[in-house]
C-alpha cells in the first residue's frame, strides 16, 4: 500500500502553522521596511480554502540571525493568510538582468499531491516591466495574478486562485 511521502504532505511540520510567530519574519528583531502581506486562497469554484498552509521565502533581504527569510502560516476560516516581513529589494537575474522585488510562495492543501509554487510581485515596481520571470507570461491578465495591490500604508494583498477563471500563475521548478 502506498504511503504519502514528505513531498505529498506537510507531514511532521503541520504543527508549525499553528504557531502564529512563524508568520512574522521580523520576530527576531529584523531591521528594514516592515510590510504586511495578506491574501485569500480560493478553489476553482470560488470557495475559500480554510485549511491550507502558505509558506513564503525571500532572497532579499538575505537570511540572517534577525531575519529568517522564511515564514509559514495557515489560512483561517475565511481562507485568509497574513505575514509580516521586510520589503524585498531587486535581486540579480541571469546576466545583467535584475529581478523585480518579489516573494516566493508555496501552497499546501488537501487534494494537492505536490505544493503549488508562485510569486508575489508589488504593484507599480518599475522592474516588473523587465523582470525575466514575469516576461515569460505573455498574457497581461495572467501576469496580473502575481501582482499584489497596496491596500494601506505598508500593506499588500494578493489573492490566490487554485484553478478556474483568473487562476493564479503557478511555476514548476
Amino acid at each position: 500500500m502506498p504511503v504519502a511521502t514528505a513531498n505529498q504532505t506537510i507531514g511532521p511540520y503541520w504543527h508549525l502553522i499553528e504557531d502564529p510567530t512563524w508568520a512574522d519574519l521580523t520576530r527576531f528583531g529584523a531591521q528594514g521596511e516592515t510590510i504586511v502581506l495578506t491574501g485569500t486562497v480560493t478553489d476553482g469554484g470560488g470557495n475559500t480554502v480554510a485549511d491550507a498552509a502558505i509558506e513564503i521565502w525571500q532572497s532579499s533581504p538575505p537570511t540572517s540571525d534577525s531575519f529568517p527569510a522564511f515564514g509559514r502560516c495557515r489560512t483561517d476560516a475565511a481562507g485568509a493568510f497574513r505575514f509580516t516581513t521586510l520589503k524585498p529589494n531587486p535581486v540579480a537575474g541571469l546576466g545583467n538582468a535584475r529581478q523585480a522585488p518579489h516573494v516566493a510562495i508555496s501552497i499546501f492543501a488537501r487534494g494537492l499531491l505536490v505544493a503549488l509554487t508562485t510569486r508575489l510581485y508589488f504593484q507599480h515596481e518599475p522592474l516588473n516591466e523587465t523582470d525575466p520571470v514575469l516576461a515569460l507570461i505573455e498574457d497581461a491578465a495572467r501576469r496580473d495574478t502575481l501582482i499584489a495591490r497596496k491596500t494601506a500604508d505598508k500593506s499588500w494583498h494578493l489573492d490566490i486562485r487554485l484553478q478556474g477563471d483568473n487562476e493564479t500563475v503557478f511555476m514548476e521548478f
